[in-house]
């Protein structure tokens, strides 16, 4: 059964009021919960508008989450969601992050890309080729996760989606334009925190190239009747395992090409 206008503006208002109240995510079940994502993205929308009229700040940029199958898999999904970034939420390289301003913190390392040139609904689909043509510039970035302390064993994508893909802000490093001589399938990444050994990946560990992600979203957005327009920041999906910081933490994370992004958690 679809949810009604009113199920669904409920629904937004009862999350809202969570976070406000520091109350820890729970997953949806029953009549809360929305039977599609597209019902999800729709809960979703509802509670951004309900954060911009609080103060949020306006929306930035775009998240893409779940973006492995293994994830796709765990978490009950045939394919990635995406959440909001606001204003508010954006931080610039070398970031101190209080770790007191969340329920409980998570970082993932990252690719985001700034938008040159709208995506927009009327020219979907979209290709490969699209994005790098679009794209202005990469950066590396941190993307801060806000799970209220969710049990990971019970949780499922309509229930993370609705909560925002639980997207808290994002570290942006220093801004390239000169990214297309990458192969974002195979560019070298690395992670290191505090004094320990680093450890590495690819910047295809999102979807077997991070552009991938943004075609995606583009088209996403697009079945929604919503262009991805010029200036909006989209993070591209996680190339290594989430940390969950303690205060002290220093996190540096650094894409061959591309520079690092650092950020200590206070």
């Amino acid at each position: 059964m679809s949810q009604s206008h009113e199920s669904a503006a409920a629904l937004a208002e009862r999350l809202f009021a969570e976070h406000a109240e520091g109350r820890p995510f729970r997953r949806l079940r029953g009549a809360d919960r929305p039977s599609s994502l597209a019902e999800g993205y729709r809960v979703q929308e509802l509670l951004v508008r309900r954060w911009v009229e609080a103060g949020r700040g306006r929306p930035a940029g775009y998240k893409v989450g779940l973006t492995s199958e293994a994830i796709q898999t765990m978490y009950g999904s045939d394919q990635p969601i995406s959440g909001v970034v606001f204003e508010s939420g954006v931080h610039r390289s070398p970031a101190r992050i209080a770790l007191s301003h969340y329920g409980r913190l998570g970082i993932e390392f990252e690719l985001a890309v700034e938008i040159g040139t709208d995506f927009r609904p009327e020219d979907a689909p979209f290709s490969l080729d699209d994005a790098v043509a679009r794209v202005a510039a990469c950066m590396p970035a941190f993307e801060l996760i806000e799970d209220r302390h969710a049990d990971h064993d019970d949780v499922d994508a309509p229930s993370i989606l609705v909560d925002n893909a639980w997207c808290a802000g994002v570290v942006l490093g220093p801004r390239r334009a000169d990214w297309r001589t990458l192969d974002l399938a195979s560019t070298a990444v690395s992670l290191r925190v505090n004094d320990a050994l680093p450890s590495s990946a690819v910047t295809g560990a999102a979807m077997g190239n991070p552009l991938h992600s943004l075609v995606w979203l583009a088209g996403q957005l697009a079945s929604r009747g919503t262009a991805l327009a010029a200036g909006t920041i989209v993070m591209t999906g996680s190339t290594l395992a989430t940390q969950f910081p303690d205060a002290g933490d220093r996190f540096v994370y650094e894409i061959e090409g591309l520079g690092g992004v650092e950020a200590t958690v206070v």
